[in-house]
């Protein structure tokens, strides 16, 4: 089951938004670090779409762990990214570049991702765009 966690973060660094969503339930869960919930497979499009238009960002250092009934999934990486475009509230963005450790966790049902939930350290994150 650990499969799908990584074929969906292959195509993250692919910037391949339909893959990811190839691998979602239609009701997918996406807890974001410092946001609010959004649910279904809709707002998560919507979601990669401002991120795309704000970072380039590619994920290294990959290690997957699941539970033994493959119903859970979490993941530990390192994101390296390119600060592209202001985000809203955060600081203006030139072209900066940023190294932060992060890490996933996932509910898994029928072979897709039913939940994700992603955690990084914002403030170590506006100190390096800053």
């Amino acid at each position: 089951m650990a499969d799908i966690i990584k074929t969906y973060f292959d195509a993250f660094n692919a910037g391949d938004t339909d893959g990811m969503l190839a691998c979602l339930t239609d009701d997918v869960a996406h807890h974001v670090n410092e946001g609010n919930v959004r649910e279904g497979t809709a707002k998560f499009a919507e979601f990669c779409a401002h991120m795309s238009r704000c970072y380039k960002e590619t994920l290294t250092d990959m290690v997957i762990f699941s539970n033994a009934d493959n119903t859970r999934a979490a993941a530990e990486y390192t994101v390296n990214g390119t600060y592209l475009e202001t985000d809203e509230g955060l600081p203006d963005a030139r072209g900066q570049t940023y190294r932060l450790p992060a890490g996933s966790f996932f509910d898994l049902r029928d072979g897709r991702i039913s939940r994700i939930t992603t955690y990084y350290n914002l403030s170590d994150w506006i100190a390096q765009v800053s």
